[in-house]
């Protein structure tokens, strides 16, 4: 799969295969925030079987672009293929640029659903599991078993 690689400014500079990107290479990402008319927040676990942070709880929905895909297509097509829902309304977020591990430009959407967690179906070859979290819950629980920055979108998001 090939993945646009940009620049700080956020601009394709070119295109790697996904087993060829660098650490120090710019890649985009899409991810969508799930909350619930009670407050929760749904939170996906990460497959074992995935290279980054296998088994870490993060955001219900992100992924990695393939080349030719713009933000609002690739979270489209991301929340279909991890959750199985389509035709949602999504809003539109920050872009946060991150840095560290993975180096990226993470294209946040927002999205309010009632969602029972039967109700979705999941890709289990992204996602281990799915589950309404209360933002007192995610304080309270051991940050290992977390993505890095949950602490951070909790509060901000």
């Amino acid at each position: 799969m090939l993945i646009p690689i940009v620049s700080e400014k956020d601009k394709i500079i070119c295109y790697k295969d996904r087993k060829d990107v660098e650490q120090k290479d710019i890649y985009r990402v899409s991810a969508l925030w799930i909350t619930n008319s009670e407050g929760g927040i749904l939170l996906a676990k990460r497959a074992v079987t995935k290279k980054n942070d296998p088994g870490k709880w993060g955001p219900a929905v992100a992924g990695t672009f393939e080349k030719g895909e713009t933000y609002k297509k690739n979270i489209i097509k991301e929340t279909f293929e991890e959750l199985g829902i389509r035709d949602v309304k999504l809003k539109k977020g920050p872009k946060l640029r991150v840095c560290g591990n993975h180096n990226h430009f993470t294209q946040w959407y927002f999205l309010k659903c009632d969602k029972k967690i039967s109700e979705f179906k999941i890709d289990k070859k992204e996602v281990d599991e799915i589950k309404w979290f209360s933002k007192e819950q995610i304080k309270k629980e051991n940050k290992e078993i977390f993505l890095k920055g949950m602490d951070y979108w909790v509060e901000h998001f």
